[in-house]
């Protein structure tokens, strides 16, 4: 007999997942308008809505197989564009920056869900009642924001973890790694469909965790 499916943690996981790609998209566009490039602003994407980032199968199909299948719960958004030529002075630099802020920001989303735990008391019958399912919602909100900085800080593109590293490279190194930009997912799902993801993802993963307060 099939499991059972849990909406209500499904919808849960669900939800924590979408605002966490939202913070995620904005995040980067905060960050290039503040460094010289309105391109997202104008577009809109500096927002908390989730409409603006939604993309239906990164955002919402995969992401809930995923999470009925008990697979590591990933997902994207629309990428945020970047126009370089408004990044005066440094471009490089200013270009990391963006890319980083995207997991930066999901780190921060895990630290405050971390905090917001140890503020909940959960013991005793009432407080199991009644604050359970909000001490269930962040814990979601840690374990999903930690695994999503650290899986888009893998140094692969089109993910965060690629565009720093090209950033990092000298100009003809960097040429070259980006000819792998198109085949960026296939390698992904390559590193997710064998141990590749777990020895890249889970080692950094657990100690981040192990870091939340």
């Amino acid at each position: 007999m099939p499991a059972q499916i849990d909406f209500a943690a499904v919808f849960i996981t669900f939800l924590v997942l979408l605002f966490s790609l939202t913070v995620h998209e904005a995040a980067h566009a905060l960050t290039a308008d503040r460094l010289g490039d309105p391109t997202a602003r104008l577009l809109g994407r500096v927002s908390l809505n989730p409409a603006v980032h939604v993309d239906p199968l990164g955002t919402i199909v995969l992401p809930l197989i995923a999470i009925i299948s008990n697979f590591p719960v990933l997902g994207w958004a629309k990428p945020v564009p970047v126009n370089i030529t408004r990044l005066r002075g440094h471009w490089k630099r200013k270009y990391m920056l963006i890319a980083a802020a995207g997991p930066a920001s999901n780190l921060v989303l895990a630290v405050l869900g971390s905090l917001v735990l140890h503020l909940v008391p959960v013991s005793g019958a009432l407080q199991e009642a009644t604050l359970a399912p909000l001490a269930e919602l962040f814990r979601e909100v840690v374990f999903i924001n930690v695994l999503l900085a650290v899986f888009n800080m893998v140094p692969v593109p089109p993910l965060d973890g690629g565009n720093v590293l090209a950033g990092l490279l000298p100009r003809n190194l960097a040429a070259l790694f980006d000819q792998i930009r198109p085949y960026g997912f296939l390698l992904l799902y390559a590193l997710i469909l064998t141990n590749g993801f777990d020895m890249l993802v889970g080692p950094p993963y657990n100690f981040l965790l192990s870091w939340m307060p």
